[in-house]
């Protein structure tokens, strides 16, 4: 049937939402409807010569999470690879996309090479960095000490060195407690998946020896991180910033004096956590990095000793103005309870030392609930620890793997149970409270709980509401945009991100996720709607919903990465049964 071959081709219609990079050949295929249509849809190859698939619109979702009413076009019984647009007459047909094996291998180089394109420190060379080189900025080697961090040993002032680490967002400062979750999520993919993450090549400075890509682009930041350690007491500093967040220059450009501000409890306990559980991922790289893996597990020791001595030490910027000059005003991360980052410390301290008086230190489960992770809330981060080591915990935690298991799975079931009332099918959007600053971190952090849900479990459908997780992030939501720069027909080409805005380029640094509807729009930019789920604007002003940041990055690269790795095991990329 040769739809097409009569007049000319329809234009493609933002009414028809779907992953606008494609999809796993055995996987589930959707494409979401809102507007009149008829009644059939069909998948076409992508010049609309021939038909691939012909298939009934699904009946129409209505619900109270979502602005949208929709109909599900259900192609999941097509296999053959190719490139395809799904056609509805009367709307027209939806951006191309691929059916193959390893769809999404692209986007997983390309969210992890972002982190390259963060690097502070260093020049990005045409070598690797392409169009998108620059100069090194912010060197770091002259950093003052704030008044809030002086101590006998560095008073106000003093000046210390602390180069290299990435750019935390769309600004140039860098910040430990971001970075904790960050480099965490990044190092559990490897620890999740050696096999895929040593095969996995994104052509940084550093490829081409025994170590993985991945564990070398954490190490920057990690490397980083313990510089901002005081070597004095073990704790440690809470960010490096310049007063006030830099105008919008190019890194090399920036001229701003940059400080090192207060220690914290959240940052030294997150850092504490986070060396601990580089000590053992590094330490099989020992001859590569002689004595790195034991430099940072005696970093986290004496951090986590300094956090038990100081362990109400809050970063409180308000409060922190009041007193010292200067005034200091970018990224705040402050966090009034710190109970769940000593749950983590002590539960990477433990795994890694297998020192039972790590997991008596505090209470493992203060309650059922397993929060999905943020910077805010890193509990479920220890709990994923757990569940990877499950099977050698040693005796002071061995006991409650049932417990674990149970709690971990009770709260993925109860975002699945969420996806039947959503108007795009998907886990993420099951509850309004979805849509906060960073919701993109937010649907890509419960793919990882699904996917963890599933290890645990064998239950494919929990990889299933995992991949929809990932459709949602490249097309099939309210907005209709792939969120991922780079990726996908619509895709930002304006993010809040200062080296792709005074570049000179066009299109900004690819592989970035944005942060996503968010109708709190704390920016004040205008907004073309407001509803939870589409209060998202492709413009540079809007900080609260296209911004990028290494946080959100983090478990995008986790979701696509495990997805990739896990698609023959599931089933996703073998032939028809």
């Amino acid at each position: 049937m040769l739809l097409a071959s009569q007049g000319t081709h329809p234009r493609p219609s933002e009414a028809i939402r779907l992953n606008q990079i494609g999809f796993y050949p055995g996987a589930p295929k959707a494409a979401f409807i809102v507007g009149d249509g008829g009644e059939t849809f069909y998948v076409l190859t992508a010049d609309q010569r021939d038909t691939a698939f012909t298939g009934r619109l699904r009946p129409a979702r209505a619900t109270s999470s979502s602005s949208d009413t929709t109909r599900a076009a259900d192609f999941s019984a097509l296999w053959t690879p190719g490139r395809y647009v799904v056609l509805v007459p009367g709307l027209g047909v939806s951006y191309p996309f691929e059916i193959r094996p390893r769809v999404h291998e692209e986007l997983v180089r390309a969210a992890l090479k972002a982190f390259y394109f963060q690097r502070a420190s260093l020049a990005l060379e045409p070598r690797y960095a392409g169009k998108w080189s620059r100069a090194a900025g912010h060197p770091d080697t002259r950093v003052l000490v704030h008044p809030s961090a002086a101590s006998d040993g560095r008073p106000a002032g003093t000046v210390i060195s602390s180069p290299g680490g990435w750019y935390d967002a769309g600004d140039y400062n860098k910040y430990i407690v971001n970075s904790g979750i960050t480099v965490a999520t990044l190092l559990s993919l490897y620890e999740d998946f050696p096999q895929y993450v040593r095969a996995l090549r994104v052509d940084i400075p550093e490829s081409g020896d025994a170590v993985p890509d991945l564990v070398h682009e954490a190490l920057w930041n990690l490397r980083w991180m313990l510089t901002m350690q005081d070597p004095a007491d073990g704790g440690v500093y809470h960010k490096l910033t310049e007063p006030r967040f830099e105008g919008f220059v190019s890194p090399a450009e920036a001229r701003s004096p940059r400080y090192v501000v207060q220690k914290s409890t959240a940052a030294t306990l997150d850092f504490a956590a986070v060396m601990a559980q580089g000590a053992r991922v590094l330490r099989p790289f020992e001859r590569r990095m002689p004595g790195l893996s034991d430099s940072a597990l005696t970093a986290a020791v004496r951090a986590w000793n300094w956090a038990r001595r100081h362990p109400d030490v809050f970063y409180d910027q308000a409060r922190l103005n009041q007193q010292f000059e200067p005034h200091i005003e970018t990224g705040t991360y402050g966090d009034g309870d710190v109970r769940d980052e000593f749950l983590w410390a002590a539960t990477e301290l433990g795994v890694t030392t297998r020192q039972d008086s790590f997991f008596t230190a505090v209470p493992l489960f203060p309650d059922s609930a397993a929060p999905l992770p943020s910077w805010r809330q890193v509990r479920t981060l220890a709990y994923y620890t757990l569940a990877r080591f499950r099977a050698q915990l040693p005796g002071a935690v061995a006991g409650d793997r049932t417990r674990l298991e149970r709690t971990l799975i009770r709260a993925t079931d109860d975002l699945v149970q969420r996806a039947s009332g959503t108007a795009y099918g998907t886990v993420m959007g099951g509850a309004t409270a979805d849509f906060v600053w960073g919701s993109n971190s937010v649907a890509a952090n419960q793919g990882i709980a699904l996917i963890v849900a599933y290890r645990l479990t064998g239950d494919r459908s929990y990889l299933r509401h995992a991949l929809g997780n990932l459709d949602y992030i490249l097309g099939r939501n309210a907005t209709g945009y792939s969120f991922v720069t780079g990726f996908g027909a619509r895709t930002p080409w304006h993010p809040h991100h200062r080296p792709s805005a005074t570049d000179a380029i066009d299109a900004p640094v690819p592989g970035l996720l944005v942060g996503g509807p968010n109708p709190g729009r704390q920016d004040g930019c205008a907004y073309p709607d407001t509803a939870p789920d589409k209060a998202y604007v492709d413009d540079v002003c809007a900080y609260a919903s296209n911004e990028v940041a290494i946080n959100w990055n983090a478990p995008l690269v986790y979701l696509a990465a495990a997805l990739e790795a896990l698609q023959y095991e599931a089933g996703f990329s073998r032939g028809p049964r």
